[in-house]
């Protein structure tokens, strides 16, 4: 993370986060005074050194805002006087979004476990298992020889047996319980018990009308400052209740020569370094999914051979006031 400041009859102050950033050098392609430098993001991402994946010389770097406002990922942050200038109202802004739609979420927890930033925050609440099932257990102590069948054979793991504090006879200072709690009064442990020390009933059944329908509740949120609009989230949603809108729209092929191939196993360079886990190995090429893809353009600064061809055709950043900013921003869409 670095900050540059100045002080007169404004006050600017550039801050950037490493957490956020990607290494895309989108940044460093709009930067009108060449302040900022792109560091080598593969050993970066394969954890063989620790740096900013982007570097800044504070002494040519004007400040100028373009560099926050052409990062879709929120890792470049100009303040004046204290105010983002993504909040002014004056500045391009991009309209970008990943958000769930609370009331059509079931809570199922697959956007959660497919992020591959870890920005979606998750949690289910669940009802008590004891206002879904009823019923009554009881365990005979004078029968009972503690066998553990039904302690071993326990479905829901309800019943344990355990020793007796301060009893002499090793071999029968023991005693058994019923976790209520856990059990589901399924009858399985009535059926096994040799001495018939066991009386189980259960009414779930009978009094199904009885019993509420389970419901289910929690939250789901995505952290934009996390979140790289890849639509991992909006493709494994089974009810569709996320909506992804991302940054970039075009093509990221693989152009191969006679003299240059992708290496597949041998590199992977472009897997380790996508920040959308959208490229895998397919018939010995290293292929991107543009379901997952959002164009960053990290994979084709990776690729060794240069064999990635990107071509941007449109993006969602609006309110681009400036002829001069609007060229040098317009500059993204062109195929590198």
């Amino acid at each position: 993370m670095f900050n540059v400041k100045r002080e007169g009859n404004e006050t600017r102050k550039l801050s950037y986060k490493d957490n956020n950033c990607i290494g895309c050098s989108i940044c460093v392609d709009v930067c009108p005074t060449n302040s900022l430098r792109t560091g080598p993001i593969v050993p970066i991402a394969r954890g063989l050194i620790e740096m900013d994946l982007i570097s800044i010389n504070s002494n040519s770097c004007v400040l100028c805002g373009l560099c926050s406002t052409a990062c879709p990922f929120e890792a470049l942050t100009l303040e004046i006087n204290e105010e983002n200038i993504k909040d002014t109202g004056l500045y391009p802004i991009w309209d970008v979004e990943s958000k769930v739609n609370d009331e059509e979420c079931i809570y199922c927890g697959r956007c959660y476990s497919a992020c591959p930033r870890d920005a979606i925050l998750f949690e289910r609440i669940l009802p008590n298992p004891q206002e879904l099932v009823r019923g009554e257990i009881t365990i005979d102590d004078e029968k009972c020889i503690y066998c553990a069948f039904c302690e071993e054979l326990c479905p829901a793991q309800a019943i344990s047996i355990k020793e007796i504090p301060g009893f002499t006879n090793d071999k029968l200072n023991k005693t058994i319980d019923v976790d209520l709690s856990r059990c589901v009064f399924c009858g399985v442990c009535k059926r096994v018990c040799p001495q018939d020390a066991i009386m189980e009933v259960c009414s779930t059944c009978m009094m199904h009308d009885e019993i509420k329908v389970p419901e289910i509740t929690g939250n789901t949120f995505i952290t934009e400052s996390s979140c790289v609009n890849c639509s991992w989230c909006l493709e494994v949603c089974p009810v569709d209740a996320i909506n992804v809108t991302k940054p970039f729209e075009g093509t990221l092929e693989l152009v191969e020569t006679d003299e240059k191939i992708c290496k597949h196993n041998s590199c992977h360079a472009c897997i380790d370094v996508c920040p959308c886990n959208a490229i895998e190995l397919i018939d010995e090429k290293a292929v991107v999914n543009l379901d997952f893809c959002n164009l960053c353009g990290t994979c084709v600064i990776a690729c060794p051979q240069n064999i990635r061809v990107l071509s941007r055709t449109s993006m969602k950043l609006n309110n681009i006031n400036s002829e001069s900013w609007n060229e040098i921003l317009n500059s993204l869409l062109v195929s590198k």
